[in-house]
């Protein structure tokens, strides 16, 4: 059973490219609405290819996903892939709060942003301080797994996965250009053009670009982009397409989350002062972060019959990265009563190579009882770091900075390497999924994977060289049940493994492999001819040796014990009648450590993890009478409290809660030209997004306030 998609709202013909991918496949007799891979009507998917690998109906896939597209994107005025994802269940976004070189996230309370971060289905592996970026405007739509994935992935994070899909060439020629700028001075202009590239109907193009340069809320630190993604497709006959997808970005920015102590962030310090959110806590002459990366890539795809279709997806990926700047972590200079942070330099260089390579075969039949769509996959990844890292403290010579009144033009010192690894990561998987249907109404999942996965250190400054050999089989096995007035109640039952790159800090060991296990059951509700999905999942997950700090910093780590969390995660999505676009979510979840932690640990809930949250955002635009095109929209978000210290030594510090405001007003000429002001946390809440320990806290995003005009043709 399949959800219906209803017409296009207005304003829907603005945005860049439209219809079916030029890749699209369609077999003699079927009839396709929506590619897993193309845009979607308004807010509300119908069909996800995240969870399954196949293009399945949502209504038929037994785990919790959610899918944004270019139209929520736009909406909410979202220029990086935290921002996309603020409206989204069981997505904690941000969670370092706002960060000029990074996206950050928790998954059902676990990290993502390291091992749960996806591109076209391929990971995007990052680790250390070389981390792989997406701008928002070069994606189609985003789709978001929650629990574990490891049966078609072989890696990620129990939590889940999110899994960005890039603008692809279109049967349709269009063009399009925007321009945009921020309350923080940071502007940018845009275009994406696509279409036919011969007469012979045989291929396509598409060219997507961006520049971006300016402001943030940090003094002194810009935000400067280029980002161009040039893509072709190649379609021989009707059974078989060959899509070529690359892209380049060049990133120049600084340290925006700060490093800041839980004393004048989350509650006034000794001085009766909060930290500006506004304070560089570099310097002018030292806050320097640059990246360099670019993905070449192809996705071949042949229908040999009516039953066996055979798919490879590959694609290499680099990235150089460096950063030097003084950073705080250290928290406040002893007898300045809590005026003057202290702060230390800190410098990384470091290069990632990485190899993927995705071989699938599919068979859709029927044994005379029931119908199958089976999956074969053999896939491998190869990952290679090159990292080096120094640090100066502040005993050579870095002085602290003033909260009151800020000095800058300090001199760099001369830095020294800690630490010059190369890391490697080798993994190979077999796996094989069978999607029965047992009647018209019933359907079961089941599938197994194999892993074989090495790791390697190379201490090439101190300390020794680390090796490890793992392998594991994960599996799924779920059911799903499709009432004619559209209910679709599931449960799961799956799986994880992802293992673990670098070393345990207190033994030197190489990290042993993450595992996890949960247990699913939930709804969707998508009744037939209406155009809104409600769904609801409740979890129990736990995963086992996960890193746990073990210093003040994110470089510092150890594995010990488990993490149960169990909770409830609720959306809704609508298009509910021409011109109105909602989407609404509600997530609460309960986060312990588990037995085997360290004996501080057990019962208590992990640092810098809200475990509620809620938002709605609505978007309305007027479709008939003399005001047509004009619209207008806006959005709530609430996030409850977390801990910056729950042990039972130290006791228990809290981050306070917030809600945040949102909104948009837009007008669509009706000429191909549409302008918009789009405004987050329009009351200018200073929050604290989350702490790691009562030195790492991370200011939220201040008021920011984007107008933007674009033109289609």
């Amino acid at each position: 059973m399949e959800g219906q998609a209803g017409p296009k709202s207005i304003g829907a013909s603005s945005l860049p490219g439209g219809g079916l991918p030029a890749s699209t496949i369609v077999r003699p007799g079927q009839v396709v609405t929506e590619d897993p891979k193309g845009p979607i009507d308004g807010f509300v998917a119908t069909r996800s290819s995240t969870a399954t690998k196949t293009n399945t109906s949502l209504l038929e896939t037994p785990q919790s996903v959610s899918v944004i597209g270019q139209e929520q994107l736009r909406a909410t005025g979202a220029q990086t892939l935290t921002q996309a994802t603020q409206y989204t269940p069981g997505v904690y976004s941000g969670v370092y709060g706002n960060d000029a070189r990074l996206d950050w996230f928790l998954l059902r309370g676990f990290v993502a942003h390291d091992y749960g971060l996806y591109k076209d289905g391929l990971q995007l592996l990052n680790y250390g301080f070389n981390y792989f970026r997406t701008d928002p405007f070069g994606l189609e739509r985003v789709d978001v797994l929650r629990g574990p994935s490891s049966l078609l992935f072989g890696s990620g994070t129990p939590g889940g996965m999110i899994n960005t899909i890039t603008k692809r060439p279109t049967s349709t020629p269009f063009g399009y250009v925007e321009a945009g700028a921020d309350s923080f001075g940071n502007a940018y202009g845009a275009f994406d053009f696509g279409g036919p590239a011969d007469n012979s109907g045989h291929w396509f193009y598409r060219l997507t670009g961006i520049g971006r340069g300016g402001g943030t809320q940090v003094d002194g630190v810009d935000a400067d982009r280029i980002y161009i993604a040039p893509a072709l497709t190649y379609r021989p006959d009707g059974a078989t397409s060959f899509t070529l997808l690359t892209s380049y970005q060049k990133d120049w920015s600084g340290v925006t989350s700060n490093f800041l102590p839980y004393s004048g962030t989350a509650v006034p310090n000794a001085s009766g002062l909060f930290i500006p959110r506004s304070l560089n806590v570099g310097d002018t002459k030292l806050n320097t972060f640059r990246r360099e990366q670019a993905f070449i890539g192809y996705e071949f795809e042949t229908a040999i019959d009516n039953t066996w279709t055979v798919r490879q997806n590959a694609r290499y990926s680099y990235s150089q990265a460096f950063q030097n700047s003084f950073v705080g972590q250290l928290g406040y200079l002893a007898g300045t009563n809590e005026t003057q942070l202290a702060r230390y330099q800190f410098r990384d260089n470091s290069t990632v190579n990485l190899f993927q390579v995705d071989n699938q075969a599919q068979a859709d039949f029927s044994d005379g009882l029931f119908r199958h769509s089976v999956l074969f996959g053999v896939d491998y990844k190869n990952y290679h770091l090159n990292d080096n890292q120094g640090s100066g403290f502040s005993g050579a010579g870095v002085p602290g900075i003033s909260i009151i009144n800020p000095v800058y033009g300090v001199t760099p010192l001369p830095v020294s390497s800690y630490l010059i690894d190369r890391d490697n990561f080798q993994q190979v998987g077999l796996y094989a999924q069978d999607q029965i249907k047992v009647t018209d109404n019933f359907s079961i999942i089941g599938g197994l994977r194999q892993d074989f996965a090495s790791t390697s250190v190379t201490k090439l400054s101190f300390g020794n060289d680390t090796n490890r050999d793992d392998q594991a089989l994960t599996y799924r096995i779920a059911g799903v049940y499709n009432f004619d007035f559209g209910l679709a109640p599931y449960v799961s039952y799956a799986t994880s493994f992802q293992p673990q790159i670098g070393s345990d800090a207190l033994t030197g060991a190489a990290f042993k492999p993450d595992n996890g296990e949960q247990v699913e059951v939930g709804f969707r509700l998508a009744p037939i001819g209406q155009k809104w999905m409600l769904s609801f999942a409740a979890f129990d997950l736990t995963r086992s040796n996960p890193l746990i700090p073990v210093v003040p910093g994110i470089t510092s780590f150890t594995q010990n014990g488990a993490v149960n969390s169990q909770g409830v995660e609720a959306q809704f999505v609508a298009n509910l009648f021409d011109g109105l676009n909602v989407t609404a979510s509600v997530t609460a979840y309960d986060l312990k450590y588990t037995s085997g932690a360290q004996a501080s640990l057990i019962g208590r809930t992990p640092t810098g993890v809200p475990e509620v949250f809620a938002n709605f955002f609505a978007d309305y635009t007027i479709p008939d009478g003399p005001m047509r095109g004009f619209g207008f929209g806006g959005g709530v978000r609430y996030v409850g409290t977390s801990y910056a210290l729950d042990n039972a030594v130290q006791g228990k510090l809290v981050v306070p809660d917030y809600l945040l405001y949102d909104a948009t007003v837009h007008y669509d000429f009706g000429n191909g030209v549409r302008a918009s002001i789009t405004g987050a946390n329009l009351g200018d809440k200073r929050f604290v997004s989350a702490c790691q320990d009562p030195n790492n806290c991370y200011y939220g995003e201040a008021r920011r306030i984007l107008g933007t005009i674009s033109y289609k043709w």
